[in-house]
């Protein structure tokens, strides 16, 4: 029962490369388009890992790799002019 899934409906990794072009331009890029999303990817991620009956460290440990991420990007400038420096 193949079923014809509208290209807007469709999920990113159901995109061929050629529609991708045309399923961006559906998108909602407005401010509330945006926080729609994130507020869906949040749900998602904590349905899927935190509000989980027997829980683990994955999803958590997730948080935790993006938070080094982040902040090793945030003082990555920092951290390269003094990577130059000589201390004698």
């Amino acid at each position: 029962l193949p079923s014809a899934v509208l290209l807007k409906d469709m999920k990113l990794m159901d995109v061929k490369l050629g529609q991708l072009g045309s399923w961006l331009a559906m998108r909602d890029f407005t401010p509330g388009g945006i926080m729609g999303a994130i507020r869906r990817g949040h749900s998602r991620y904590y349905n899927k890992y935190i509000n989980v009956r027997k829980g683990g460290l994955g999803g958590l440990s997730m948080v935790l790799a993006g938070y080094i991420v982040l902040s090793y990007m945030w003082s990555y400038s920092h951290i390269k002019h003094d990577r130059r420096r000589k201390y004698h």
